[in-house]
């Protein structure tokens, strides 16, 4: 390992940004159609959400979207329905930041430091920093390998163009972002963001000095 951290990777969803329930999920998409959100539990009890958890999910997008409206039809939505949902899902906008995501990146730019973004993700989430400073990104379905296969990190370290000893992995599973020591990555695993005003970034500055 050097002797100094030139970059840091952060994972998405549930890092830098809150990460939608399924009943948040679920009543949004039932709201952009004008329908009675009532139906909320009603839908969620419809949908059998364990047949989303499929391997290699968010390592191809075309995948995802079998997978997404296979379990629509099984749980008897209509098309309108569906749509909705799956639109609500991959809208990056119902996926508010973190209080500290902004102060967070714009601080370690100004530090000199490189910034990545290493999502498992079907869609490109790209537009949703247009406003933020982000040096690289590494989407596992541009890649066809998502966390906590070793090389989505060698992807983003690639992509960065910094070596692992030299570059910090943050994100809040461990089971998957901490798979970035496997890497050959130092990693910071801070808790699950629960609410948008939950400071935990500052933690990474601290790291960095």
């Amino acid at each position: 390992m050097t002797g100094r951290l030139r970059a840091v990777i952060f994972d998405w969803r549930g890092t830098l940004v809150l990460a939608p329930t399924f009943r948040g999920w679920v009543s949004e998409a039932l709201r952009r159609l004008g329908r009675d959100t009532d139906r909320t539990s009603d839908v969620i009890a419809s949908l059998d959400l364990s047949s989303l958890d499929v391997p290699g999910l968010d390592a191809d997008a075309a995948l995802h979207r079998a997978t997404y409206y296979r379990a629509f039809r099984a749980a008897g939505l209509d098309e309108e329905l569906a749509d909705s949902l799956y639109a609500v899902e991959a809208d990056p906008a119902f996926t508010p930041f973190a209080v500290d995501a902004g102060p967070t990146l714009r601080e370690l730019r100004a530090a000199g430091v490189r910034i990545g973004v290493l999502s498992d993700i079907h869609f490109d989430l790209r537009p949703a920093f247009a406003d933020l400073p982000v040096d690289a990104f590494a989407l596992s379905f541009e890649h066809g390998v998502a966390k906590p296969d070793p090389a989505i990190f060698h992807v983003a370290l690639r992509e960065l163009g910094t070596a692992p000893g030299e570059t910090l992995m943050v994100g809040d599973r461990s089971t998957h972002d901490g798979a970035g020591v496997e890497a050959g990555l130092p990693t910071l695993l801070v808790p699950p963001l629960r609410d948008v005003e939950d400071a935990r970034l500052h933690l990474v500055t601290r790291l960095l000095g």
